[in-house]
């Protein structure tokens, strides 16, 4: 049994999620889809006082890059939407893998409304048989009867028949406008697609997306496995152990965990180099809230030492960091978080407050890295001039004077 350190783990699980090395060339519109494949899937959120989580998380390991790629490889079917982990962006060869979620939509939860599509079912089909007859619509294209609404527990009828819809897979989203859906019917969006001839057994696709969450996690344990892609939440020891007699993962243990660990095959070659710190990661940068480094607490805590909880959904007086707070990710530890604005129409990105984990020591090297990371990252959004207004004593001054 080989024993890895910590850091060797972190390693080998930022190399499996593109997060080794900063990239070394200017990122093209095929790197956008190689790295979606490489995390397996790219969740959404709409949230826009930074870009919107899909583009930084892409950002985060591309750098500069053409945000409008990723939503021409939507429109142009490299890319389908469907409820994974949650709402995410997944390569096309990839719907056999969320078709039968669609198909028996029972265990989503609140993602399909059972008891509105019983309710209004004769309207959800009278909407689905107009967008079949006329074509593709969005929410918007209805007029709500009450005015302006408060939020998705405050949608319109027809927003909840489109999304019914969606989740049993009746309904694809065949491009976004100004990041609205536009639905139409999976016929026209995936003509090839024939359940009859294409549909797996279930066994088989359990198995693919748990050989997925292998891959892409880099090390894995049976407690992270479930979460990856909402998987049943069941033991997994058993299945990992019967994927390591097939060859496909190393059995390892972790210096301080008690749970059996396993390392993917595709990164068994980096794991002595990764020990002996030959290997490590040279990255800095922020990562988003829905990256799917920290989008797992338990894992995040277990990985990085990093407690991580997004604020922006618990009410103001209860938080602790700020609204929308941006992990940062240096040389393969999650050393802070910042609470980041992207003030367009000024050109200011501001850093409302940064916060050093406890136990980091400001050094020379360290403010360089945040200093380019930060910059970078405000060059992309467009809003080139940074403004700090909180940071730890001595931190903000000595970013500054970079700048100077």
């Amino acid at each position: 049994m080989i024993t890895l350190p910590l850091s060797a783990a972190r390693t080998l699980h930022l190399a499996a999620q593109g997060l080794l090395t900063p990239p070394r060339r200017k990122a093209t519109k095929a790197d956008v889809l190689d790295a979606i494949r490489q995390m397996a899937q790219l969740q959404i959120d709409t949230i826009h006082v930074v870009a919107r989580s899909p583009y930084l998380v892409l950002f985060s390991r591309l750098g500069a890059y053409q945000p409008q790629w990723l939503d021409e490889h939507l429109a142009e079917g490299a890319l389908f939407e469907y409820w994974s982990h949650e709402a995410c962006f997944l390569p096309i060869e990839d719907y056999r893998l969320m078709r039968h979620r669609m198909l028996d939509p029972s265990d989503m939860g609140w993602k399909y409304a059972a008891d509105w599509h019983t309710q209004y079912r004769s309207e959800i089909d009278k909407l689905l048989a107009q967008i079949r007859a006329t074509g593709p619509v969005r929410s918007a294209d209805f007029a709500r009867e009450a005015g302006k609404g408060s939020g998705w527990w405050d949608w319109k009828p027809e927003k909840r028949h489109l999304e019914v819809l969606f989740a049993i897979g009746e309904l694809m989203v065949a491009e976004r406008r100004n990041f609205q859906r536009v639905y139409d019917v999976t016929e026209r969006v995936l003509p090839h697609w024939n359940d009859a001839r294409d549909l797996q057994p279930a066994d088989a696709v359990a198995n693919e997306l748990l050989r997925r969450t292998c891959r892409a996690l880099g090390v894995v344990r049976a407690d992270w496995v479930a979460d990856y892609y909402r998987m049943p939440r069941r033991p997994y020891a058993d299945a990992l152990h019967q994927l390591a007699d097939a060859g496909e993962l190393t059995p390892v243990s972790v210096d301080g965990w008690k749970q059996p660990t396993f390392v993917h095959r595709d990164f068994t070659s980096m794991i002595d180099a990764a020990s002996n710190g030959q290997l490590s990661s040279t990255v800095t940068t922020l990562l988003s809230p829905f990256d799917p480094v920290v989008w797992d607490r338990k894992r995040a805590a277990a990985l990085f030492d990093f407690d991580y909880v997004i604020e922006c959904y618990v009410p103001a007086a209860k938080r602790k960091y700020g609204y929308y707070v941006l992990p940062i990710l240096n040389r393969g530890k999650l050393i802070g978080r910042v609470d980041a604005k992207a003030h367009r129409t000024s050109g200011v990105f501001e850093l409302k407050a940064l916060h050093l984990e406890p136990g980091v020591r400001v050094s020379g090297r360290l403010t360089a890295d945040l200093r380019r990371a930060l910059q970078r990252c405000a060059d992309w959004h467009g809003t080139p001039q940074l403004e700090i207004t909180s940071a730890p004593d001595g931190l903000a001054a000595a970013l500054a004077a970079e700048d100077d």
